[in-house]
């Protein structure tokens, strides 16, 4: 039986997409439907799954990045990239090594994108260094999708019984902590009262990644990433002793910077 990941983050369409997938490949089961995009990578490197369907604009990090990580995590997994915007339909997808759906889903062209799956998976995909050329070529060619909001310049966050207004450039890391989330500056952490997954929008990606499940880093704060023998990435920052991970699959996204 056939494995897939579907990532889409807004809930309605991912759960049209996951309905129409299971009427045109009743066989394949869907091992994970994730929101953003650090979910989806880390998704992908657990199951291995025969099958992604990537959203192309997520939170956090773009369907693209997650298929350009998944290249070294999940080098086997077939990508379709779902998207609104019908310039998406570049060269790249026509050569049939990566295919993509445009919202809403149509029963017809997905059917033919089942089709085309399912062959490439009974006669093996492209080798991952063509893939990983397919995704840059992409990368370099597709328009860039204007944030759904302009990037959080400002927060405010408690510290004890005080309330800090913090500059956005001043943030070093974010870190979930149950529903709330700490924000780490050189003068010493504070907590905002709300998930680590609602800041993925608002924060310029330029400048932030999530290099863990429950991380952002400021990229502008890291003074060196050193791989240990897990393959884990260690973040050692300009102004702070602590030392952050970077979890494994989202290694690839610094190696692609």
């Amino acid at each position: 039986m056939n494995t897939c990941v579907v990532a889409e983050d807004e809930s309605l369409l991912r759960e049209a997409l996951v309905l129409e997938l299971q009427r045109a490949w009743p066989e394949l089961r869907i091992v994970a439907e994730c929101a953003d995009g650090g979910s989806a990578l880390e998704a992908i490197a657990e199951h291995q799954p025969d099958v992604a369907f990537l959203d192309i604009r997520m939170p956090g990090l773009t369907g693209l990045e997650v298929a350009a990580a998944g290249v070294e995590a999940s080098p086997g997994t077939q990508v379709v990239f779902v998207t609104a915007y019908d310039q998406y339909a570049v060269d790249a997808f026509e050569a049939g090594a990566v295919d993509y759906l445009l919202k809403p889903i149509e029963p017809t062209r997905l059917a033919q994108t089942v089709g085309r799956l399912r062959a490439r998976l009974e006669r093996g995909g492209p080798a991952p260094e063509v893939l990983a050329g397919l995704l840059r070529q992409l990368t370099a060619t597709l328009p860039r999708v204007a944030p759904a909001a302009e990037p959080l310049a400002w927060l405010t966050a408690s510290s004890g019984t005080a309330t800090r207004l913090i500059r956005i450039e001043d943030v070093l890391y974010f870190r979930a902590e149950h529903k709330y989330t700490v924000v780490m500056t050189a003068a010493g952490e504070a907590l905002l009262r709300k998930p680590i997954k609602e800041l993925l929008d608002v924060l310029d990606a330029t400048h932030f990644k999530q290099v863990h499940r429950s991380t952002i880093v400021n990229l502008r704060a890291i003074e060196s990433i050193t791989r240990d023998d897990t393959g884990r990435g260690l973040v050692k920052l300009k102004s702070r002793p602590e030392t952050l991970v970077v979890s494994q699959p989202f290694m690839a996204l610094f190696r692609a910077m």
